[in-house]
């Protein structure tokens, strides 16, 4: 997979509006840090103003994105009003389109109607699983069906879909968790995004965790787990566009995040494992001495490979007895490929 340029997501949370109940893995409150209270319009011109002071020449465009809430679940009105505000800053040139999330139920032909008049670009919707007794587990009121409906919706009306998904839920298992994974590829979506279920202070989550009646993934497992899942979606030639929650010091604080597989480098832990595994193979299918080894990959890819605290390349010179390995960049090369020499 080549190396991209990523566009600019200025994101307004709107935690837990919209939704018609809590599902069991969420607080979104502790997640964002912020309050369950609709963005005002001085609020919104605030973040904007303060994103795009951060622009970089690297971005091929900039979405403002509502996100935290169940953005089709609201009141007509309401959205309406949030897309007012939304679009000023289209008609200004200030930013090239709208994005939101929303559950896979509340899309429908009247609700897209609402959208039509104004520049909504992506739709991204919280499917977690694809398979019925996992989602009746999670609490999420809707089923499979629903979210193969909604996406098919959504691609013959023309927008750009994404589809998050979630590992470890009560009931989920490798298999499950596969599976969903090829359900999705087969919807053919735009992105994917996929969650590790966290067990979050304030959830339904955090009782039967604390009741033991559920136990969470650990952080290397999750991390072979995803990684399978990765290379799954880039044979596919889908992006998966984030793994993991972005980092914030609410989900550093353990009174916040009480188990499961958090990490802020997350899916650079899933990455370096990739090009792990991708530099073991060359250098065991090389005929010659491991002595001195040098290995080439994109610029981007430097840290990655490296691994955390540079553990990757201890694992490959005690795996192959390596005297010395010299890494390089070559901006020529894909940011997944891998040079020995």
């Amino acid at each position: 997979m080549s190396v991209t340029a990523k566009p600019l997501i200025i994101p307004i949370f709107i935690p837990h509006a919209g939704c018609p109940h809590q599902c069991v893995f969420c607080n979104q409150q502790a997640i964002t840090g912020s309050t369950a209270v609709l963005p005002t319009p001085a609020h919104i011109r605030s973040v904007v103003h303060d994103f795009l002071s951060y622009k970089r020449d690297i971005r091929t465009g900039v979405e403002l994105s509502f996100y935290g809430g169940n953005f089709l679940g609201l009141p007509a009105k309401t959205i309406q009003d949030l897309l007012d505000q939304a679009s000023e800053f289209a008609g200004t040139g200030h930013i090239d389109g709208i994005r939101f999330s929303t559950r896979p139920d509340t899309v429908d032909g009247d609700r897209l109607n609402l959208l039509r008049p104004y520049p909504v670009s992506t739709l991204e919707l919280g499917v977690q699983s694809l398979n019925d007794a996992v989602l009746r587990q999670a609490g999420r009121g809707h089923t499979a069906a629903d979210a193969v409906n909604a996406a098919t919706l959504l691609k013959e009306n023309n927008y750009r879909v994404g589809l998050q998904m979630m590992t470890g839920l009560p009931g989920d298992k490798d298999a499950l968790c596969l599976s969903t994974a090829r359900q999705i590829i087969a919807l053919k979506p735009d992105f994917v995004r996929i969650y590790p279920t966290l067990v979050i202070h304030g959830s339904r989550l955090a009782d039967l965790y604390q009741q033991g009646l559920y136990t969470p993934q650990n952080l290397m497992d999750c991390v072979v787990q995803l990684k399978t899942l990765v290379l799954l979606f880039q044979e596919n030639r889908i992006p998966v566009i984030r793994m993991g929650l972005q980092a914030s010091d609410g989900l550093d604080d353990p009174s916040i995040v009480l188990a499961g597989p958090y990490h802020p480098a997350l899916g650079h832990m899933v990455y370096s494992e990739i090009l792990l595994d991708a530099a073991a193979k060359k250098l065991k299918d090389r005929q010659t001495p491991h002595q001195t080894v040098r290995i080439t990959v994109h610029p981007r890819s430097l840290s990655r490979m490296q691994g955390l605290n540079k553990t990757n390349i201890e694992i490959l010179k005690r795996r192959f007895h390596i005297q010395t390995l010299h890494l390089a960049t070559d901006s020529s090369l894909d940011s997944d490929s891998v040079r020995v020499e």
